[in-house]
């Protein structure tokens, strides 16, 4: 029997190795911006077109690359930053296994052009899937610029998996803002199609996160900071007021590295125990400057997972300093001191005459004298509650079995259960401001308000969207929303659509957005916080590739106009809410399939009470 163990085509090996570290157009940024850093440069450019699928360039100003170096880039496992395995424990750079280059240069065509402050050319080398085509001399600046074009051109099932241009851009976004949030002192601008999304100067931190995400955090954010012998913490969280129902705008980093840790975010949100709600998440940016001897990072292909010799300790001070942060804020409001506000502190010189307050008393008043107690004096009044006549509260039960049952009754009257009601209207009963109950013939039924509302508003967003027909209410005074560049093209890219659901909006520049008009059909009394709670909706619903835009755009404007668990209604609101969840195609189960209602059999009832 002949051998059958072969070593694999270098070319094969690459593309193997390309699909552990490039994933995507936003993997091969985020490497050949890691390295742009390492390179020591002070500025760089990233420029992509379809979503990095058809052009991916990142240019900088750093030390740039000799002929030959340029040329060993290539190779697999050809580094710098390491010459031994020691170094793997005390790594302060970003790249250091040296695979970045080989993987993207596998499955691209790749054109570099590189110079050193030193040399008077520079070098040009253009590889398609690991074959160089041509190296030469060239004039070029100072620094390094990457070209990859055709991302996947060679790997026909990968390139196939990538997701529509805007969705890989919002990948590309989230990789550009961790890597500009670790190093604020680089300007680094991002240009999408020829339209700038970022173009962000040298700064500190805070201002780095302002210029990311907007004006409008500047406001929420509180300073986070801490020195131990473990580790020293900085950054910032997001006041309590800032928490969402969506994640976005959470970032740890640790040696100015981003990583992923359910573990400290568990660490983080613990901190806000009973200030948020359970489903909202609050934006942070916490920075770990720990010994690297401490810390594996190389435990995952993309850098994004890392290893700590002591978490729980680590764990410990995350905590203590978030909640350390809080109390801060609890205690001492934060007083913004760049505003113009002016405040009015009353001056009284020295000897200056004063009045005491004057205080009405009744001199005469004689707590111990019984025929006072009836009089009031002319700033208060107490008087005590007759109980007399306290059996006519019971006359009308005379004859029952028991005399409780007046209460009970109230209450139902109350909330508009009147035994005087037509007898053909079905009896509704709101439970905790979150359920109907109604009787049925098998038993007694039980409807989730805010699921049904959902189910819908979802059929009729659907029918909207079909026929194009929708009824608008214009905004007298249109209100602007400012927005991180994720979201807004998130939202642009939905913009059409919305229009069609009674939403319009327009561009206003700089990530922003006004909005014109809406949905005339349900009430909005904060439009803000309602696109805000569709752009959370959208972000849940971008994962589910089973359901096309249309579904997802009404799961989403549904789930965001729905009523909510502290919403009273009435009888009549809860008929008609009821018979439009009977109308709807699909009344069992929400957009998001969660049980709408629920019926609880008369067998199970008696059970109980046996």
């Amino acid at each position: 029997m002949s051998d059958i163990i072969q070593l694999l085509p270098d070319s094969v090996a690459n593309q193997i190795a390309a699909g552990e570290v490039v994933q995507r157009p936003a993997s091969a940024i985020k490497e050949l911006m890691e390295n742009a850093v390492d390179a020591g440069c002070n500025q760089i450019q990233v420029v992509v077109k379809d979503g990095g699928k058809a052009l991916i360039q990142v240019i900088d100003n750093g030390c740039g690359m000799s002929q030959t170096d340029a040329r060993l880039s290539f190779e697999r496992h050809a580094t710098s930053k390491i010459r031994e395995a020691a170094d793997l424990f005390s790594i302060r750079t970003m790249g250091f296994r040296g695979e970045a280059l080989a993987s993207i240069a596998a499955i691209a065509e790749v054109e570099l052009r590189t110079r050193r402050l030193e040399d008077e050319i520079g070098t040009s080398i253009r590889i398609s899937g690991s074959e160089l085509e041509e190296q030469k001399a060239i004039a070029c600046p100072t620094g390094s610029n990457f070209s990859v074009k055709n991302l996947f051109f060679n790997v026909p099932a990968r390139r196939k998996f990538l997701k529509s241009s805007s969705l890989e851009l919002k990948h590309i976004i989230a990789e550009f803002q961790r890597v500009a949030l670790a190093n604020p002192d680089i300007a680094m601008s991002l240009n999408n199609n020829g339209a700038d999304i970022y173009n962000l100067p040298s700064s500190g931190i805070k201002q780095r996160v302002v210029g990311l995400f907007g004006r409008a955090i500047n406001q929420q954010l509180l300073d986070c900071s801490t020195n131990t012998t473990v580790a020293n913490i900085s950054g910032f969280i997001g006041r309590p007021e800032s928490a969402r129902k969506s994640a976005g705008e959470q970032f740890f980093f640790v040696n100015n590295r981003y990583f992923k840790s359910p573990y400290f975010h568990r660490a983080v949100m613990n901190s806000y125990d009973r200030l948020i709600p359970n489903d909202s998440i609050p934006p942070y940016f916490i920075f770990l400057d720990v010994d690297p001897t401490t810390i594996d990072v190389n435990i995952h292909p993309t850098k994004t997972e890392i290893k700590f010799e002591d978490e729980r300790t680590l764990w410990q001070i995350v905590h203590a300093a978030v909640k350390e942060s809080l109390g801060k804020f609890a205690v001492v409001p934060a007083i913004d001191f760049d505003t113009q506000q002016v405040i009015d502190i009353p001056f009284f010189p020295k000897n200056s005459p004063y009045s005491p307050p004057e205080i009405e008393t009744n001199s005469n008043f004689n707590p111990f004298d019984e025929g006072e107690q009836g009089k009031t004096s002319k700033n208060a009044i107490h008087h005590k509650q007759s109980t007399k006549g306290w059996e006519k509260l019971y006359q009308d039960n005379q004859g029952q079995d028991f005399d409780t049952a007046t209460p009970v009754t109230q209450t139902f009257k109350s909330k508009g259960f009147d035994d005087n009601e037509e007898s053909t209207n079905p009896r509704f009963f709101q439970f905790k401001d979150r359920y109907i109950l109604t009787s049925v013939k098998s038993g007694l039924m039980v409807i989730d308000q805010k699921y049904a509302h959902e189910r819908i508003l979802y059929e009729q967003y659907l029918g909207s969207l079909s026929t194009g027909q929708s009824i608008t209410q214009k905004e007298l005074f249109p209100q602007a929303l400012e927005l991180n560049a994720g979201d807004y093209n998130l939202l642009m890219d939905a913009h059409e659509d919305l229009s069609l659901l009674g939403i319009e909006l327009s561009s206003l520049g700089q990530n922003t957005v006004a909005i014109n008009s809406l949905p005339a059909s349900i009430k909005i009394g904060d439009p803000v916080r309602y696109i805000e709670d569709i752009l959370a909706s959208l972000k849940e619903n971008q994962s589910k590739l089973q359901d096309d835009a249309h579904q997802k755009l009404a799961a989403s404007m549904a789930k965001a106009a729905s009523i909510g668990y502290v919403r009273s209604l009435n009888r009549i609101e809860m008929q008609d809410l009821v018979d439009k969840l009977f109308a709807c195609q699909n009344h069992n189960y929400s957009p998001e399939g969660k049980t709408i209602l629920t019926i609880i059999s008369l067998d199970d009832l008696e059970k109980r009470f046996k």
